[in-house]
């Protein structure tokens, strides 16, 4: 393994894109820790930590978002704007006929698509900010503690200044542009996909702090799977869940269903052309982590909305706590439930989007290419729909079991989510992913040039 890490950084271009990519990554982790200047910093640690509402609204959207909502810093939004800008298009590009027309038009139709995803962002991103800094930094806590807001930026009605709340707005959305920018860089000059490692790069750095807090948490004694008590046992079953998770997520990312293939025969004067037999493949995991991103958000709202209408509405505020209990995240049965078919439905929703059998179907008959006993055409396009249909079911089921373990970790172990998130979850499931997709590119590099890869023994 070293001689291969050597020989990746002895080809100068391979170094200099690694060496770029590694320099914009350490860039946005300097713009990680720089915060607003109308944030109070000592209340905003003091309170870091607090559960409930919209702060787990917000330590749930970092874990894929690259954000840093809890600390209120310039890349506070993350690249979470960007990418719903992207999904917004890609789901315009199969219901509007003007985006199906321009994604058709090749490298012209998709730099239209880039610009207009662009503009989306901006806007996304002065609403995203605006909210934010309206529901969760200037929302006055109960007692008479001090707001995450610093008093010097309130006027003599106690009210934050217009002008600074533009500004932290305006901040904000400049932090997301600037984000954007750095994963196009990396697009055109490093390697890998720059949103990607830009949130894989977030995930990580989070990690240490995470294993921290949870040997400082840590009884280091048999303390038997207590909830809320962090014993021996507890840390060897997050260590083999972090073990397994780490398996299974390699095995389907890696997994595919091979269809056969074969080409028609041409003959050419005196030479036979084509007749050879290869495979289409498809994906286990057709849909990625989107259906876990799309799910958890979702039902972050009604929970979010039944918290703000307890703390608002006194008379009924045992009503809507206890529909927060049914509701909320934890260990409640029916938002497991929830979630779980939200994902199944979710997979199927995106594999329908981005996956068209009979488009699929008509381009392997332009090309001579037929799958042995099926006729070309409507018969070969009903049989790959029924595979597809097959395998995005047990796609769907392994991110069903992944997305589900941090909640179910959390609620009957007593860990914090941030921890269970991190260490067997959508975080862990995120980095595999990507960290999988960089070797590939890095292999493709060195298999270019007759090396090895990383991944051949």
């Amino acid at each position: 393994m070293w001689e291969k890490l050597r020989v990746v950084f002895t080809i100068p271009e391979l170094r200099q894109k690694i060496l770029l990519t590694i320099l914009f990554l350490a860039i946005y982790r300097v713009g990680w820790h720089i915060p607003l200047p109308v944030i109070n910093q000592e209340v905003m640690s003091q309170t870091s930590g607090q559960d409930g509402g919209l702060g787990d609204f917000v330590d749930r959207v970092a874990v894929f978002s690259a954000s840093n909502l809890r600390q209120a810093t310039i890349f506070g939004l993350g690249i979470m704007p960007y990418i719903s800008a992207s999904i917004i298009f890609q789901l315009l590009g199969s219901v509007w006929k003007p985006i199906e027309d321009l994604r058709k038009e090749g490298e012209t139709g998709r730099k239209k698509i880039n610009e207009y995803t662009r503009y989306l962002t901006v806007a996304l991103c002065l609403v995203q900010s605006w909210f934010y800094v309206k529901l969760y930094l200037m929302a006055q806590p109960a007692g008479g503690e001090a707001g995450l807001i610093d008093p010097a930026f309130f006027n003599s009605r106690g009210v934050l200044h217009f002008g600074w709340q533009l500004t932290a707005v305006l901040t904000m959305t400049c932090g997301t542009i600037f984000l954007m920018w750095l994963g196009e860089q990396i697009d055109e000059f490093g390697i890998g996909n720059g949103i990607s490692l830009l949130i894989m790069a977030g995930i990580l750095a989070q990690m240490p702090g995470a294993a921290a807090q949870l040997f400082r948490d840590a009884d280091m004694q048999l303390a038997g799977l207590t909830p809320g008590r962090i014993g021996v046992e507890t840390l060897i079953v997050l260590t083999v869940l972090f073990v397994a998770v780490v398996v299974g997520v390699v095995f389907i990312t890696l997994g595919q269903r091979r269809i056969p293939t074969q080409s028609a025969k041409h003959v050419r004067g005196r030479r036979v052309y084509g007749g050879t037999r290869q495979y289409l493949p498809l994906r286990i995991n057709q849909a990625g982590v989107m259906p876990i991103i799309f799910a958890s958000s979702l039902l972050m709202l009604p929970a979010m909305v039944f918290n703000f209408m307890a703390n608002t509405f006194t008379s009924t505020a045992q009503l809507w706590s206890n529909l927060y209990q049914i509701f909320g995240p934890g260990t409640s049965y029916t938002y497991n439930v929830l979630y779980v078919a939200s994902i199944y439905f979710f997979c199927y929703f995106w594999v329908a989007i981005t996956f068209n059998p009979k488009e699929m179907a008509e381009n392997l008959k332009d090309y001579g290419t037929f799958i042995p006993g099926y006729r070309p055409g409507r018969r070969t396009a009903d049989y790959l729909e029924r595979v597809l249909e097959r395998i995005t079911y047990v796609g769907a089921g392994f991110l069903a079991i992944v997305a589900i373990v941090p909640t179910v970790v959390s609620g009957s172990l007593g860990v914090s989510f941030t921890i269970a998130s991190f260490y067997g979850g959508t975080g862990l499931l995120i980095a595999v992913s990507v960290a999988f997709d960089l070797v590939q590119k890095i292999d493709s590099h060195l298999v270019m040039r007759n090396y090895r890869g990383l991944l051949e023994s």
